[in-house]
């Protein structure tokens, strides 16, 4: 019994060893070990990896070619599949699971929790006029090493009957180069893809409106367009049917702006027709001009006493109002591009909390001196800078804030997020500055 026990307890010391062992290979050398998983038969390459966190194989799925990766992620445990899907970044997640089929990306994202779910749905949708939304998302990519015979097994496995070319990557799957199908067809089954390559004529990203892939078409001939995204990985693939659609429809487009056939507003639209648009907006910003004003006039007594403070309110408020303009403009840059989703909220919101702060201090400094030069009184010159730093970090949290809360809530951010902002960002400067001065008032 004894010896019995110890040959079970060695056994899965050595088992633990080797799990170890592997976690250790795929944490430091992620692309050598996605070339590896890459060689081996899709059920070898997930045996290998069983045991093995979803935090611990999201490096290597990083650098797995996007169908490779979407092959592999199916072998997987349900477990594993979903922590990968929602531990990874977003815009890789939904590469990923656009490779996979209609039924098994459901079944998929069925047993995903429902906030990363709408999060990777919202990152693998696309306004209905760009490359991304006319993109194919089954294709494949290939490493320079690959031989032809792999990348035509590959093609007759995929069954990527409308391609034209075949597209190279590197190890962080950005374009290298191409080969023509032609030139497949007529090499050496072991000759690798890098002896045969010829260059890139052209690629686009995902967000690119579709008159301008038309005019991408229009200079390159390209029968086949890679689409990538903000990194320049490829995401995607416009084919030539595709391409030909987008040109056509970008025609179509041009006749439709020439007799004015458009619902939104332009420079000579009429007059009713821009008050119709305009009017509720501004309506919105009296309203809350009025919730600004309200703050003020909670502090009437300390301003009625400190007429320096009338001076300065201003300051507080235009900085504040930057600080918070800069934020928002990032921020919706990131989640327009892709580049952040709405799960990495905190991140953002760190991020602009401590350049708020920071700026917040360098500008405080710049301030206080002018303050004093002016007035000469520290206790005003503690107030200004003590309220400019706190308004400048509130802004920034309300910019970077605003427009993911809008788009969470499913509204458009760029429609509503600058009235909503100036609102915080004028309540945020002027309750702080007359705050703090009304708890100071006898150093004033």
């Amino acid at each position: 019994m004894r010896t019995t026990y110890s040959g079970h307890h060695t056994s899965h010391d050595a088992s633990h060893a080797i799990s170890q062992l592997t976690k250790r290979y795929l944490l430091d050398f992620p692309a050598e070990a996605a070339h590896e998983l890459e060689a081996l038969e899709t059920i070898e390459a997930a045996t290998s990896l069983n045991g093995q966190n979803a935090d611990v194989l999201m490096h290597v799925f990083g650098y797995l070619t996007p169908h490779h990766a979407a092959d592999l992620l199916l072998a997987l445990e349900p477990d594993v599949q979903h922590g990968l899907l929602s531990e990874m970044p977003p815009g890789e997640a939904a590469t990923i699971a656009g490779q996979l089929t209609e039924d098994d990306r459901m079944a998929l994202f069925a047993g995903l929790n429902e906030d990363i779910r709408a999060d990777l749905e919202r990152t693998m949708s696309y306004p209905t006029d760009s490359a991304g939304h006319m993109m194919d998302t089954h294709f494949a990519v290939f490493r320079q090493t690959d031989t032809v015979e792999q990348a035509l097994e590959t093609i007759r496995q995929k069954r990527l009957r409308t391609t034209r070319s075949v597209f190279l990557v590197d190890d962080a799957n950005r374009l290298t180069a191409r080969v023509t199908v032609q030139d497949l067809a007529v090499s050496r089954p072991s000759e690798p893809l890098h002896d045969i390559a010829i260059p890139v004529v052209a690629s686009v990203d995902a967000l690119m409106p579709r008159d301008q892939v038309a005019d991408v078409v229009d200079k390159t001939h390209a029968a086949d367009l890679p689409v990538t995204d903000f990194d320049g990985r490829v995401i995607g693939m416009l084919y030539h049917d595709k391409l030909v659609q987008a040109v056509a429809e970008d025609a179509t487009a041009d006749l439709q702006t020439m007799v004015g056939a458009s619902a939104d507003e332009r420079a000579l639209s009429p007059p009713l027709f821009a008050v119709r648009k305009r009017l509720p907006w501004l309506q919105i910003n009296l309203l809350t001009a009025f919730m600004a004003a309200a703050v003020v006039g909670i502090f009437e007594e300390t301003i009625a006493a400190f007429t320096a403070l009338a001076v300065l309110l201003p300051v507080v408020a235009g900085q504040s109002g930057n600080t918070g303009a800069q934020a928002l403009a990032v921020t919706m840059r990131g989640l327009a591009l892709r580049e952040i989703s709405l799960r990495q909220w905190k991140r953002v919101m760190t991020k602009e909390a401590v350049a708020g702060f920071v700026n917040g201090l360098a500008v405080a400094a710049t301030c206080g001196i002018g303050v004093y030069l002016w007035s000469g009184s520290l206790g005003l010159v503690a107030v200004i800078m003590s309220s400019m730093v706190m308004a400048m970090v509130m802004a920034g949290l309300a910019g970077a804030v605003v427009p993911i809360v809008l788009t969470r809530l499913g509204q458009d951010p760029a429609t509503a997020s600058s009235i909503i902002l100036t609102t915080v960002t004028d309540i945020a400067g002027f309750f702080s500055f007359l705050g703090i001065a009304t708890l100071l008032m006898a150093f004033l």
